[in-house]
């Protein structure tokens, strides 16, 4: 008898399934300074997922700052591979620097895309105080004299913040987006403070990283580059099309995973990010926020990555940021 349930023993142990992945340490990094758009990617998501219960603990971020994300994501790729407690926000200013190998010898291919949150919305904003009050307004001012306006953005010089405002320079009828001065700093917050400082004299970022300081009164939103009025706290702004310039500038924010995580740990994060997704507190954080909907996971979030890798790759040439 006790041979049997000794054999019996063996047997269960062999064919039972091996219990779920579950994170032990769960961090998500930020790949600029506190106060952008990947914080508050990584904030959010990381606060829903603690909120339903959906991670043991809390999710710790951290934020690492340098190179318009390719810190980052080459220090992933190095030294975090085998990581399966991490995953790492992502915008189109991710699939930007990837489409412009602006991270050196890194590739899309070197990571796990996990999942979509939703799609932010760009916008163009100048200080609470300044005379602008349109976009054709700052647009005629950089036709005049190209050199007297810098634009401050969260990306690095040819990233998705800079190719926002030379879209929307190229529909306004500049014909040299090349002449347009940007200014590149290390996260939204911080080139938004710049703008309070008075060294620049616009903004361009998005509408998630710009809503603490649109709620505060000290930015004023001069044009939102959606293809009709957002909802809810930024129904009053104007879209850049009701102002005679017709650009559309759609930043979508998700995740990746280093490129050795399991499989299973890789079909947690998509189902974690994924249920956050569907929550009724997901929903209330886009609608203050200003995100769209924007739901792919998995394999449809690779599929989509790489679609936006490479038409940006188009982009890039057509106004010769890359050849």
């Amino acid at each position: 008898m006790r041979r049997s349930l000794a054999a019996f023993a063996v047997l269960c142990s062999a064919t039972a399934p091996s219990l779920a992945f579950e994170p032990s340490n769960a961090e998500c990094i930020a790949p600029a300074n506190p106060g952008g758009g990947w914080d508050f990617t990584c904030r959010q998501v990381g606060k829903a997922m603690q909120d339903l219960g959906l991670v043991p603990g809390t999710v710790q971020v951290t934020n690492i700052s340098g190179g318009g994300g390719g810190v980052a994501y080459s220090a992933v790729v190095t030294k975090r591979n085998d990581d399966s407690d991490l995953i790492v926000a992502a915008s189109s200013a991710t699939s930007t620097r990837l489409a412009q190998g602006a991270y050196p010898g890194n590739t899309m291919d070197q990571v796990r895309w996990l999942a979509s949150v939703g799609a932010d919305y760009g916008i163009i904003a100048v200080a609470k105080d300044s005379k602008i009050t349109t976009l054709p307004e700052l647009m005629d001012m950089i036709k005049a004299d190209p050199r007297s306006v810098a634009v401050s953005g969260g990306s690095a010089v040819g990233g998705w913040d800079h190719l926002k405002v030379l879209m929307a320079a190229r529909a306004a009828g500049i014909q040299d987006v090349r002449s347009i001065k940007y200014v590149a700093f290390n996260g939204g917050g911080e080139a938004v403070t710049q703008l309070l400082a008075g060294s620049v004299q616009a903004f361009t970022g998005d509408a998630s990283e710009a809503k603490g300081f649109v709620d505060s009164g000290d930015i004023k939103v001069i044009a939102v580059l959606a293809p009709e009025r957002l909802e809810g706290d930024f129904a009053s702004f104007p879209t850049a099309k009701e102002q005679g310039i017709d650009v559309v500038g759609a930043n979508w924010r998700g995740f990746y995973a280093p490129g050795g995580m399991s499989d299973e740990a890789y079909d947690y994060w998509v189902d974690a990010i994924g249920k956050v997704y569907d929550s009724e507190e997901w929903k209330q954080t886009m609608a203050n926020s200003g995100l769209a909907p924007l739901d792919l996971r998995g394999k449809a979030f690779e599929e989509f990555v790489a679609e936006s890798v490479s038409s940006i790759s188009d982009i890039s040439r057509e106004i010769g940021l890359i050849k």
